[in-house]
């Protein structure tokens, strides 16, 4: 971060396009969502990343996902929540009021056309006791 370098505040796994994923229902899930947001431009969906958030000491900082691609370019990103519930905020990038979700087990959360330009968003760290959460993110390709 900036110039030191820090620990990831979670568990991370990526896979890219082609990647064998660890379950094949995970394939299906993206298969479906792919096809349910296909009319979408930035689709399809073809790579997936996996954090396990552990406890309330796991977090994102604020982010967009922009690596990878241009700027200008609309990116799909479809996110199932697996576990406890956390805390999901977004905020828009040109200042704004934070909206706030509370994802929980199942939930689905689809970002799509020019959100990852012009929102941020971010899981918090909590105090509160909670257990862990799976968070399975599909996106297009190349992103990040």
């Amino acid at each position: 971060m900036y110039d030191r370098t820090v620990d990831v505040p979670r568990m991370v796994a990526f896979y890219g396009t082609g990647e064998q994923l660890p379950d094949p229902a995970l394939g299906v899930a993206r298969d479906g969502l792919t096809a349910a947001y296909g009319d979408e431009p930035a689709a399809p969906l073809c790579t997936t990343g996996i954090c396990l958030y552990r406890d309330g000491r796991d977090s994102v900082a604020w982010h967009g996902d922009t690596i990878g691609r241009h700027s200008a370019d609309d990116t799909l990103v479809a996110i199932v929540s697996l576990g406890e519930t956390r805390r999901f905020l977004l905020r828009p990038k040109d200042g704004g009021a934070t909206r706030k979700f509370a994802l929980g087990h199942g939930d689905l959360l689809v970002m799509g056309g020019s959100c990852q330009r012009t929102w941020e968003h971010s899981v918090p760290k909590t105090t509160r006791p909670v257990g862990p959460r799976i968070s399975i993110q599909f996106r297009s390709a190349g992103v990040r």
